[in-house]
């Protein structure tokens, strides 16, 4: 202890220099801007190449799951193609999406993923290079995954579902009644559903799925069965329990949706706010 207390003694001087360097860092990073946009993205470049030396590891213990994951989206994805060439007329067409907006969908790695806090948080191994951009969908082949918050170069943070701050629109299947996803913290495999009227006839089982009224997630795409419910004291609206069909605590690839008439809509949408 003697020895602690005179090694701090003798380095006093470097050692206030240190804090006080530091803290003067902080400050620059929470008071402007650029330089905390430029510090989120070397942090992020440089816990990605830690995590993504990790998730090589990790993958290859989980090869077998994640491609039968893929045998099972490649056979739905040909049942629907046999579907389209058995109604064509002619040997040509332009495949439309059913979404009521453009949409491209990119493939990425999933190279961290937190599930076990009350804000989670997945790193992806695709960043600007890749045509990512903040406030893009993550999705996989069985339901939502969250939302991309950071970007850079070669990887993006994502905010997960299983987050405190995610706030999703979403709807249930069989009506056009809508309420709000969000998560309570304690299950991983569950989120809430709130917001949806009484009068919404609903009951165990019910799919729900994205409702479409915001520009990150296209309307229809799955996110899990009501697990139970019931109402609140108001008896006004209904908390309900969201099984989800990702199982949050293992997800090795995703798909991030680009909507490429996203800043024509946001610039029309200002023009309106500014009338």
């Amino acid at each position: 202890m003697q020895q602690i207390i005179n090694f701090l003694i003798r380095n006093k001087n470097n050692i206030l220099f240190l804090l006080l360097l530091t803290f003067s860092l902080f400050l620059t990073i929470q008071s402007h801007s650029y330089q905390k946009s430029k510090f989120i993205s070397s942090a992020n470049f440089l816990s990605g190449g830690i995590y993504s030396w990790t998730s090589n590891i990790n993958s290859y213990f989980y090869l077998e799951e994640y491609n039968l994951r893929l045998l099972e989206e490649n056979e739905r994805l040909r049942t629907r193609l046999a579907t389209f060439e058995d109604s064509l007329e002619i040997s040509t067409y332009r495949d439309t999406s059913s979404f009521d907006a453009d949409y491209i969908f990119r493939a990425s790695e999933v190279i961290n993923n937190n599930y076990a806090k009350v804000d989670n948080y997945l790193t992806i191994k695709s960043g600007s290079r890749n045509g990512i951009e903040r406030d893009m969908g993550v999705v996989t082949s069985k339901g939502i995954v969250g939302i991309v918050e950071n970007v850079s170069p070669n990887y993006s943070t994502v905010i997960s579902i299983l987050n405190s701050n995610s706030r999703i629109n979403a709807q249930l299947k069989q009506s056009n009644h809508f309420g709000t996803l969000v998560w309570n913290g304690d299950d991983p495999n569950v989120v809430q559903l709130i917001d949806v009227p009484s009068v919404a006839p609903i009951a165990e089982g019910d799919t729900i799925i994205t409702g479409g009224r915001s520009l990150i997630f296209p309307k229809g795409l799955p996110i899990g069965a009501i697990k139970n419910f019931s109402l609140d004291q108001s008896e006004s609206y209904y908390n309900i329990d969201i099984e989800l069909f990702n199982d949050m605590t293992n997800i090795g690839y995703v798909y991030i949706i680009e909507n490429t008439s996203q800043a024509e809509i946001r610039e029309l949408q200002n023009l309106s706010k500014d009338e």
